[in-house]
């Protein structure tokens, strides 16, 4: 079942959106996979490109640039991975015009070859145009998850 939530951080409000799927897929191949951030055109939803811009292997601290289009416009935004946890969990923190979204990625073992991804993204917006238009890009963000687990799944599949 969908999971959506909103709550207060000083006089903002973050919107939260989860998704889960079962993907046919081990664990470790589905982390693998999703920790590549080069992947993310591959299965994220909106995304039509990302380059890794820091050296060295994959964790806290790695960086990338996504270019990626919403509401018709192509944006780009700088990447920080903020929790790296090999096989489980990654977390992708991002801000772009007047929205900080974090990105929270969990793969949870089923058996040896399928793997539950959750998938959620929390969303906060500053200044008075980005609150006002908040509820769609909220809105945005949970059909955005629902196409990126479709996509992974039809990827790895």
């Amino acid at each position: 079942m969908p999971r959506r939530s909103s709550r207060r951080t000083g006089d903002a409000r973050v919107k939260e959106a989860e998704r889960s799927a079962v993907i046919a897929r081990p664990a470790e191949e589905v982390f693998a996979f999703l920790a590549n951030l080069e992947n993310l055109p591959r299965w994220q939803s909106g995304v039509l490109r990302a380059e890794l811009t820091s050296s060295g292997p994959i964790g806290v601290g790695s960086t990338a640039v996504v270019e990626r289009r919403m509401f018709g416009q192509q944006i780009a935004a700088d990447l920080v991975v903020t929790a790296y946890e090999p096989p489980r969990r990654i977390v992708l923190d991002t801000e772009a015009s007047g929205v900080s979204v974090q990105a929270r990625v969990g793969i949870e073992p089923l058996d040896a070859a399928r793997s539950r991804v959750t998938f959620g993204m929390a969303m906060e917006a500053s200044g008075f145009f980005m609150k006002a238009v908040e509820p769609m890009v909220a809105q945005a963000a949970e059909a955005d998850i629902e196409a990126s687990l479709a996509h992974l799944g039809e990827v790895l599949a």
